[in-house]
């Protein structure tokens, strides 16, 4: 067991001497608390989003340090016996709702499965703390606003996530991101998509499938998706614990440290690949991160929708493997978990650089290299990047810096406007849904034509 770490304060009131103990430094990838406190994201989350008298908890230190040595532990011990879970699982659970090629995945092996058996118990219904209505409000106000979503996903979410290198690191040894940009940023968007689909989304209208009854119903994709996302990390983090994944040579410095000798991952220096403290990581930054997002460019989101929104993802997290009790329980603590995490993460943007070009020239590959709109959207995406998340970061993954960048909050009067607008007048919300509905499948051009249920 891990040891705790001592608070060495001579009184109750003096801060925690977290300085005076290195137990959390265990890892090569954790570094001193104090070494990023000129971080811009963290100067202004310790501003604007903490308490005037917030310390860091050496309790919550702790965990997020011990978080880094424990995977998915159902997942991979079916990992560990070759056994693939996701179709199996799905069919076990709906059994003839599903198509006749499922039909031969099951065998009295794999039904006898205490781990397979654990996962059929947990996917099979909701658990007793889901409020699908406090979920919809959330899913509601989540998809509210395409553009936006779209906009934070990639220049938020993702490009702020490159920065740290425990997060960039697997996706550059299999090669993730970096050779396939424009699917994975669509496979995520289609997840993100999935997990807010509502009764009264047009994803189902439009593409004729039966409306789901709530969100994250049992059956839907966005439930069949976070099967099939916790396979594939559980893949992913047993070919790079077993020395697979080795896309990375050649393309980012100081390999010795990101593999043994054997060329099996670096434990010791990195903790498990997508541990349970990173895929928390991960969570905040698709409810959290979106959230602030969206609040900070005009969005008019309410403390029951930003409840909801957590609450959405809590659910997703929880499915994808994902300990329950790790989860920070309320907006606050999502905050002081994040703020902690951040400050220990070493960061290495040399390392991020070439997630976040491959993310960043998207754009001209799309409409050419000469194409002026596309310069424009790049310019457009850094600056989303460099207002929200901060210059430091920015230069660090060598985003250019455009001399308009703050016209991406010129979006700020005119949402807020809109937000207002719909609030009190429901003629205006209608227009306003059936505009962000169109938007909204005009942006799925690449999953309407790749993707077998946006078709």
């Amino acid at each position: 067991m891990d040891k705790k770490i001592i608070n060495t304060a001579s009184t109750p009131t003096d801060k925690p001497d977290l300085q005076s103990s290195n137990a959390y430094q265990r890892h090569g990838r954790t570094t001193d608390i104090n070494d990023h406190s000129d971080l811009q994201v963290l100067k202004r989350i310790k501003r604007y989003l903490l308490p005037k008298d917030f310390t860091i908890s050496p309790a919550l230190l702790d965990e997020i340090v011990a978080g880094y040595d424990t995977g998915d532990p159902l997942a991979d011990a079916l990992a560990a016996q070759n056994i693939k879970f996701a179709k199996p699982l799905q069919h076990n659970i709906l059994g003839n709702r599903l198509s006749d090629n499922l039909s031969n995945s099951l065998n009295n092996d794999l039904i006898t499965n205490l781990s397979f058996s654990a996962l059929t118990e947990q996917f099979s219904s909701h658990p007793d703390w889901f409020d699908p209505k406090l979920a919809q409000i959330g899913a509601v106000a989540y998809r509210r606003y395409p553009l936006m979503l779209i906009w934070l996903l990639r220049n938020v979410a993702l490009m702020a996530g490159y920065s740290i290198p425990a997060l960039s690191l697997p996706l550059i040894q299999t090669g993730a991101l970096m050779h396939d940009a424009l699917p994975r940023l669509m496979r995520t968007y289609a997840y993100i998509l999935a997990v807010s689909e509502h009764p009264s989304s047009d994803t189902n209208t439009r593409n004729q499938h039966k409306p789901i009854e709530q969100v994250l119903a049992i059956g839907s994709e966005g439930w069949r998706q976070s099967i099939q996302v916790r396979q594939i990390h559980t893949l992913v983090r047993q070919k790079l614990l077993k020395g697979k994944g080795n896309a990375a040579t050649g393309v980012i410095p100081n390999a010795e440290q990101h593999h043994n000798p054997d060329g099996s991952w670096n434990t010791d220096y990195w903790g498990i690949p997508i541990n349970q403290t990173d895929m928390i990581a991960t969570h905040l930054q698709f409810s959290l991160l979106i959230m602030r997002g969206l609040r900070l460019l005009g969005a008019r989101i309410s403390t029951e929708e930003a409840e909801g929104i957590l609450h959405l993802w809590n659910l997703a997290s929880y499915w994808m493997g994902v300990d329950l009790d790790r989860l920070p329980k309320n907006e606050a603590a999502c905050w002081e978990w994040l703020y902690t995490y951040l400050s220990i993460q070493q960061l290495d943007f040399k390392m991020g650089q070439p997630l976040a070009k491959a993310l960043h020239d998207l754009p001209r590959q799309l409409m050419g290299e000469d194409n002026r709109r596309g310069r424009f959207v790049e310019m457009v995406n850094a600056s989303v990047t460099r207002t929200l998340v901060g210059d430091d970061i920015g230069d660090g993954l060598d985003l250019p810096k455009s001399k308009i960048r703050f016209g991406v909050l010129s979006s700020v009067p005119i949402l807020f406007a809109l937000d207002t607008a719909r609030q009190r007048n429901a003629s205006v919300a209608h227009k306003l849904e059936a505009f962000r509905a169109r938007r909204q499948d005009n942006m799925n051009w690449w999953l309407k034509k790749n993707d077998d249920y946006y078709k």
